[in-house]
């Protein structure tokens, strides 16, 4: 038995030395150190030895098999890494080859208009109005008559609004200053929201209109809120939208919704106030509305305008967009050219 143990060692050694491939030691090893290989069987026979020939045999048979199983371990590592190196060259990458180019999406420019702005009103505190108080779909009664719209008012005309045939004085929103009103039904003050979303009007689609645009109305209702915080508000919002204190006036206007009511322009964005096409010679800029909130719209909405005070606003997102990055046809927006959208 001993020169069979001694015989097993020499040839199993030599035939790891020659392996070439993990399946060859895998098969060496199950041809030698398996249940039915030829080490085992010797073990199987100790039994048929003398005491002092089982210690002696048993001892050998167990040096030798770890002797192979070392053998195989270190011969299963250099075959290892003899193929892994094999791989990493067959599949080398030459970096220095140009790239393929993989046009990625971009998000949409009003989309990026859109979440700044959101960003810069909830970083002065306003949150947003909630998605059930700013439906698409609207009744007349809260498009208008809640905002304190006269029943003769012009908007109302079908050749300004769309009527929709899903009931009477069902609408598609002229303006999101609805979710302001239902807001304010749903919450009592102190109130500071914002409300972005998209608007219907029966326009005729040209370089500076178009039928479907984007809004973006903000209100605040307190105890002691002025018109200093409105133009403190909106001048903030100015410096942080455009990146500079740029000059900001406000010129009366008329809102059926807010008294006192204004437009606010900022310095032409092109010539700096000297005066341009873009601005028409004026050297301005029209960029949204505002106002007080009218005492008649917080009654409606069971608000006291004797303990309450507020103010609204709104701009268009386009018209932002188109003044922050020189567009000059409001009709790329929705043209979805991608020589236009890949810019940004």
């Amino acid at each position: 038995m001993k020169e069979n143990l001694e015989l097993i060692l020499k040839n199993a050694s030599e035939e790891i030395n020659k392996a070439q491939t993990m399946q060859n030691l895998e098969d060496i090893k199950l041809k030698y150190l398996s249940r039915k290989g030829e080490l085992n069987s010797i073990k199987k026979n100790l039994k048929d030895l003398s005491d002092e020939d089982k210690r002696i045999i048993g001892a050998l048979a167990n040096k030798v098999s770890n002797e192979l199983e070392e053998l195989i371990t270190k011969k299963n590592e250099e075959i290892y890494k003899i193929e892994l190196n094999k791989k990493l060259n067959e599949e080398k990458i030459d970096i220095t080859l140009p790239s393929d180019f993989r046009p990625q999406g971009k998000v949409h420019p009003l989309t990026q208009t859109v979440s700044e702005i959101v960003e810069i009103f909830q970083g002065m505190g306003f949150s947003l109005v909630k998605s059930e108080n700013s439906p698409e779909v609207e009744t007349e009664y809260i498009n208008f008559d809640m905002l304190n719209f006269p029943p003769d008012h012009p908007a109302k005309d079908m050749q300004d609004t769309f009527y929709t045939k899903v009931a009477p004085n069902v609408i598609l929103r002229s303006q999101t200053s609805g979710a302001q009103i239902r807001q304010m039904l749903n919450q009592k003050p102190p109130i500071r929201v914002i409300s972005p979303g998209r608007v219907y009007r029966c326009e005729s689609v040209s370089a500076r209109k178009n039928n479907l645009f984007h809004q973006i109305e903000g209100l605040m209702v307190d105890t002691d809120i002025s018109f200093g915080d409105l133009k403190g508000v909106l001048n903030e919002f100015v410096r942080l939208y455009f990146g500079v204190n740029r000059p900001t006036r406000f010129r009366a206007s008329y809102f059926p919704f807010t008294e006192p009511s204004a437009e606010v322009d900022v310095q032409c964005i092109m010539c700096g106030g000297k005066g341009c096409r873009t601005c028409s010679g004026t050297g301005w800029l029209e960029v949204l509305g505002s106002g007080m909130v009218h005492a008649n719209v917080l009654r409606n909405v069971g608000i006291d305008p004797e303990v309450y005070s507020g103010f609204a606003f709104g701009m268009g997102v386009e018209r932002l967009t188109m003044l922050k990055y020189a567009i000059n046809d409001i009709r790329l927006f929705f043209n979805n050219d991608i020589r236009f959208l890949k810019q940004f």
